[in-house]
């Protein structure tokens, strides 16, 4: 089968974190590449679910989840946090939102599969901004805490806090507006259908 051009861009991606862990290394900044590295290792999360649950996630997932941690690593690793600020903290927060958002969605969807939850499509499309949302405010938390106890400079006052996690909502707000389209078009059985393995289908 052809691979999605997509999925190539997610390569790219993974390559260019790759690509920000040496660099960070030859500047002799171990936090950032270890940093970098984990983002990395994140980055092989959905190849290393589709190989052990036999769960197929769209090739969408794997770019997203490719550009938003490289958006992050690099804005630490190269500054761009401080050289574009501050449109790329917001460009990286929307990114994010959108990600984060595509994940709660294909989450939901397999725990209504398998737990047999029944869920509405109203819930659905809430749990996704409220997952959103909640990720968005846990990384606002862990910006205050480095800041605070750390000494980093993530934060820059409430202001910048709060366009944060308004850019995560606009992100959440498009997904979840996208997923109430598609259910509407299809039934939750036909698209987790095509996110589980034919052999899980035919013993379900």
């Amino acid at each position: 089968m052809k691979r999605p051009l997509g999925l190539y861009l997610a390569y790219l991606f993974q390559s260019l974190i790759a690509v920000n862990v040496l660099i960070a290394l030859s500047l002799g900044e171990y936090s950032q590449v270890f940093t970098g590295a984990l983002g990395l290792g994140l980055t092989l999360v959905p190849t290393i679910v589709t190989r052990r649950l036999s769960i197929t996630l769209p090739w969408q997932v794997n770019l997203l989840i490719a550009i938003s941690l490289y958006l992050h690593i690099a804005g630490e690793i190269r500054g761009f946090y401080m050289l574009y600020y501050p449109y790329y903290d917001k460009v990286a927060h929307f990114v994010s939102g959108m990600t984060v958002s595509v994940l709660a969605f294909v989450a939901v969807l397999l725990l209504d599969r398998f737990s047999r939850l029944n869920l509405s499509r109203w819930m659905i499309v809430g749990f996704i901004v409220i997952a959103a949302m909640a990720t968005g405010a846990f990384w606002e938390i862990y910006e205050w805490v480095f800041d605070t106890f750390l000494g980093t400079d993530l934060q820059h006052g409430l202001d910048d806090t709060m366009l944060d996690m308004i850019f995560v909502l606009i992100g959440a707000i498009i997904v979840a507006i996208a997923g109430d389209r598609y259910l509407s078009r299809s039934s939750k059985e036909d698209i987790t259908e095509k996110l589980v393995a034919p052999e899980e289908s035919q013993t379900d």
